[in-house]
């Protein structure tokens, strides 16, 4: 353990179906090969640092579905204040239910369970001081694809807690995080391969709903049962590169939403970008959500 704050951290006891350590991310690498990563939901992540008057930037966990169980360590009588936002979920202290949403007070030896995400998927745990893993590339986020970052943590894991800053925390009188929505609609721009597209593909495009793929993950939202696009092209393009937001189409004409861990080149066509804002809904949207593409620009 690096950086603690006087001794404390978090012992991961269930790490549930994924749990990785997220923060802002690492822009600004995409010519090294680096992809961005961070949090996928940006608005869960800031609302959670934000109620435990964190820097902007501190690592915190992000949960897939089912949650994660942490043991609070330190010197006897020490405590941390956890936030968890996000996917709303079932929280207990030593199995006492707790407020989702707010600061919660874990004394040393006390256990945390945050449950099953109720709705949406991911699940954001903040510490206040934030988890002092060991920076790559200015940022303490895990990314997937290239394996940058910390690992993945597993039971038994101990995630050292940083020092507080000066800023209170603030509690209940931050906004909530809305709902997820009932179905996802994203708006999308432009090129820069549009024109390999036949204009029918495009307007169906437009017309008709696809659905959330169950192989959605950090690299990518999939989608699945809508009109497959139909390109007026043959051939593949040489890799260029891809930013977050981009909507792929591979092979089999179903577009790819490309999320905090993709790739940063790549040979599909893409069809339009979906501006970074419209992007935390996809992050809280399960698999079997209805998905529509809205023309942004065309």
């Amino acid at each position: 353990m690096t950086g603690t704050g006087g001794g404390r951290w978090l012992e991961v006891l269930r790490p549930g179906a994924l749990t990785t350590l997220q923060d802002r991310g690492r822009p600004g690498h995409a010519h090294l090969g680096v992809p961005r990563s961070g949090a996928l939901d940006a608005e869960a992540y800031a609302l959670a640092n934000r109620l435990l008057g964190n820097r902007s930037d501190a690592a915190v966990l992000e949960t897939t579905l089912d949650g994660v169980a942490l043991r609070a360590g330190g010197p006897p009588g020490s405590a941390v204040v956890v936030a968890v936002t996000g996917a709303p979920c079932p929280v207990r202290v030593s199995g006492r239910p707790v407020a989702w949403g707010e600061p919660v007070r874990v004394p040393a030896g006390a256990e945390l369970d945050v449950g099953r995400a109720e709705s949406g998927v991911r699940s954001y745990v903040a510490v206040r001081g934030g988890f002092a893993v060991q920076p790559v590339l200015g940022s303490r986020s895990t990314d997937l694809l290239s394996g940058l970052g910390p690992p993945v943590p597993e039971a038994g894991t101990l995630l050292p807690v940083g020092p507080a800053g000066p800023d209170p925390v603030r509690g209940a009188d931050t906004l909530r995080v809305p709902a997820p929505p009932a179905e996802l609609v994203l708006p999308l721009r432009p090129g820069p391969r549009a024109d390999w597209f036949a204009p029918a593909s495009l307007a169906a495009l437009w017309r008709s709903p696809y659905r959330v793929s169950p192989e959605s993950n950090r690299i990518g939202l999939r989608t699945e049962a809508g009109p497959r696009l139909t390109r007026t092209r043959g051939g593949e393009l040489p890799s260029e590169g891809m930013v977050l937001g981009a909507v792929q189409v591979p092979p089999d004409g179903l577009p790819v939403v490309f999320l905090a861990d993709h790739p940063v080149t790549g040979g599909y066509p893409v069809v339009g970008v979906v501006p970074g804002r419209a992007l935390n809904a996809a992050a809280q949207a399960r698999p079997g959500t209805p998905v529509r593409f809205v023309a942004a620009g065309w």
